[in-house]
């Protein structure tokens, strides 16, 4: 199993594949590498592709002290990897917290980073989605199968529209595993909760130099049309301030699109021609 030790030794898992430029794949908030599933086929072949558990997601070691849940932190564990590959360079696909940290990479670390494509993610965030994550972060499922779950995440996710059954069963599938005792549980620490509380009672820090910070580099930015966290709003001003930046806007999908959309596609083949 592909992993690496931490500055703080702790063990994170990684999925290192194909060959061509290094794309490092970055997942939302409480998911992991297999946010990249649907997009994967469409990147191998010409690009290197890395893909992340971050620490207490996934296949990674649950952190001893919650309080390193932080963007800064995981940015950190960002750069170790490379360190970690012997990568000099890497554009990021990130999509939600993913692409926090790629942004917060353009100021820590600007010379490491080819290109970042945002995934329903901007320098604003809206306050309906930042509460919709408040309350279901650290929560486990009601459910106690995986096709109930499925049948659950059909009618939960906002803005998600003709979304086929196979395709929700495959999403319960990731974002839960099966218990000994045969019911189902999240696949991160539930501690994460909070961090995520703890960093939301603090006034929200403006992003914006964050996003000006990636002055000269690759970027692309796919926004689900009915996302909760970005709005049409915050991704014009980023065209305004970034007109080069590739957009690709999503129907019928809200926070976050699935990455195997025509449109999602499109974007994600514009912006790898550049980096």
């Amino acid at each position: 199993m592909p992993e690496f030790r931490t500055s703080d030794n702790l063990r994170l898992w990684y999925e290192d594949q194909g060959e061509g430029e290094p794309i490092l794949c970055l997942s939302g908030l409480t998911r992991n590498s297999t946010d990249f599933d649907y997009v994967l086929p469409y990147l191998l072949g010409e690009h290197r592709v890395i893909r992340l558990d971050y620490r207490g997601r996934g296949q990674s070691q649950r952190a001893p002290d919650w309080g390193t849940y932080t963007i800064p932190t995981e940015a950190r564990d960002v750069l170790e990897l490379l360190d970690h590959l012997g990568l000099d360079r890497v554009a990021i696909l990130g999509t939600s917290r993913g692409g926090l940290i790629g942004m917060s990479l353009a100021l820590m670390a600007k010379p490491r980073l080819a290109g970042l494509c945002l995934v329903d993610i901007g320098p604003e965030l809206m306050d309906e989605g930042l509460e919709v994550i408040k309350d279901y972060i650290g929560k486990e499922p009601e459910a106690q199968d995986h096709e109930t779950a499925a049948l659950h995440l059909a009618t939960l996710m906002s803005g998600f529209e003709d979304v086929p059954a196979d395709r929700w069963r495959d999403e319960a599938h990731r974002r839960y595993r099966k218990t000994p005792e045969g019911g189902l549980t999240i696949t991160y620490d539930a501690r994460l909760r909070d961090a995520v509380l703890e960093a939301g009672a603090q006034p929200m820090p403006d992003l914006w130099p964050l996003f000006d910070a990636l002055d000269g580099l690759p970027i692309a930015c796919i926004r689900g049309v009915n996302s909760d966290l970005l709005s049409a709003a915050t991704l014009a001003e980023m065209v305004r301030r970034r007109p080069d930046m590739i957009v690709a806007e999503v129907p019928r999908r809200g926070h976050v699109p699935f990455l195997d959309e025509p449109e999602s596609l499109e974007a994600l083949n514009e912006w790898t021609l550049l980096i």
